[in-house]
């Protein structure tokens, strides 16, 4: 059976030690973690990679692992910031998340979006090392981003083709139905929370095929709110996080601005279980 076969068999419990030894993850907000803050390392935000990471780490005494992910950044600049450094340190498992920023910016194209997409695989992939790609997250159940939703499925379907040329893994974040939830969202309605890294995290262990012990996490319930209730909600969310997003955009500003990797080099990835939802 081929390696691409293989990506796209029906899955079959692994009982042997992975082969990676060393893991790089590039792209924004959603790799760095944003939305996941880890209350041991102030300032420090945790994410579903840093969650990989670890389980990957039980097992290989050797495992090293750098994130190169900047929050805010369009799929251009994690291009140009990210590739050569990540391929300089020479890493066997590769994780690439970008264009999620390009494709909710109003008036962009997926398919050119998509067109720098391959650019980068092509280059990731020709070092022999696992890339793993991500679809984007089907926005059907929030109010505000469910308008992209088509630019979405259209960028997600050239994402799986490239996956299918290249030989990559693709970690399908539309097909995760556990995280269209608003409750697995961090209050500016955008970035994952701790539960929805966790979620991320445990599917990217099974596209891996790597045995872990992560569990399914259980939100709270929804809290009884007035509709008076529900809309001044709104509207805080509206004054707090929605108009500086949009101020950004009109300055051409990004929240990653001026921010640098947070673990720029492969090191061993150390126990972070006192970080919610670990």
């Amino acid at each position: 059976m081929s390696t691409r076969d293989s990506h796209r068999s029906p899955f079959i419990e692994n009982t042997q030690p992975h082969p990676w030894r060393r893991f790089v993850a590039l792209g924004d907000s959603f790799t760095e973690g944003i939305g996941d803050p880890d209350p041991a390392n102030p300032g420090y935000h945790r994410g579903w990679a840093d969650r990989v990471a670890e389980v990957l780490g039980e097992s290989a005494p050797d495992f090293a692992y750098a994130n190169l992910a900047v929050r805010g950044k369009l799929i251009d600049q994690i291009i140009a910031d990210q590739i050569e450094p990540a391929l300089a340190l020479q890493p066997d498992l590769i994780t690439f998340c970008a264009g999620g920023n390009d494709v909710i910016r109003p008036g962009t194209d997926p398919d050119e979006i998509a067109l720098a997409f391959e650019d980068a695989v092509v280059r990731l992939s020709s070092t022999g090392a696992t890339v793993v790609v991500f679809t984007g997250i089907d926005t059907s159940f929030a109010p505000v981003l469910r308008t992209f939703r088509g630019k979405v499925a259209i960028y997600n379907e050239n994402i799986r083709a490239i996956a299918d040329r290249y030989d990559c893994i693709v970690a399908d974040q539309w097909a995760l139905k556990e995280i269209q939830d608003s409750r697995f969202f961090d209050d500016d309605r955008l970035h994952l929370n701790a539960l929805g890294h966790h979620e991320v995290a445990r599917m990217v262990l099974r596209s891996l095929n790597v045995p872990n012990t992560l569990v399914p996490m259980q939100p709270a319930p929804y809290p009884a709110r007035t509709w008076r209730k529900a809309r001044t909600g709104d509207l805080v969310w509206a004054r707090e996080h929605l108009v500086p997003w949009v101020l950004r955009r009109l300055r051409h500003q990004s929240s990653g601005d001026n921010v640098t990797a947070k673990r720029p080099a492969p090191t061993p990835i150390r126990d972070q279980t006192t970080s919610a939802g670990g």
